[in-house]
């Protein structure tokens, strides 16, 4: 019974795939392709990040991290973070490891917000390909809009979460 508790989601998803399969074969099929696409995407993406990630934790000082993007950086530990989250590429699922690293290593909740909004949303190839295709006054106007709410969020994550609240971020 514990293993069943355990294991409810992944089993209550063949149960579904299964209905799938019987009801709706050709949305089973589809469904089936998209899921396994999405894991080998997966299983190419994760390796790399979680050497990256260590290559963060070992090379990178948590006394850097603190002056950069901690409790005393001010405004310019909001545009370091903002700058982090736009640079690069590649699905959001990547940054949240290391905003855990982040995180651990004395980076302020604000911060990591700013860099997971950023990077979720105001990625430079982005706005790019948006000003192309949707002109520069939709992306400025978009742009500015993400950034201030972005902004205004970690603000307001910062006053909401404090560092005892995150017993697994203590040393």
């Amino acid at each position: 019974m514990n293993l069943i508790k355990k294991f409810k989601a992944p089993l209550l998803l063949v149960l579904v795939y299964l209905a799938l399969a019987i009801w709706w074969p050709e949305i089973s099929g589809r469904s089936t392709k998209v899921a396994f696409d999405y894991l080998r995407e997966m299983v190419l993406i994760i390796p790399p990040v979680f050497v990256l990630m260590g290559l963060l934790e070992v090379w990178v000082p948590k006394e850097k991290i603190k002056k950069l993007i901690g409790a005393g950086s001010g405004l310019k530990g909001f545009f370091f973070s903002f700058l982090m989250g736009t640079l690069p590429t590649g699905p959001l699922y990547i940054a949240f490891p290391m905003a855990g690293t982040l995180l651990q290593k004395g980076a302020k909740v604000s911060n990591v917000v700013v860099f997971l909004g950023a990077w979720a949303a105001i990625k430079i190839p982005q706005l790019l390909v948006e000003t192309e295709f949707l002109g520069l006054p939709f992306t400025a106007l978009r742009f500015a809009l993400t950034l201030t709410a972005v902004f205004v969020i970690g603000l307001i994550l910062e006053k909401i979460i404090k560092p005892e609240d995150m017993p697994q971020l203590q040393d």
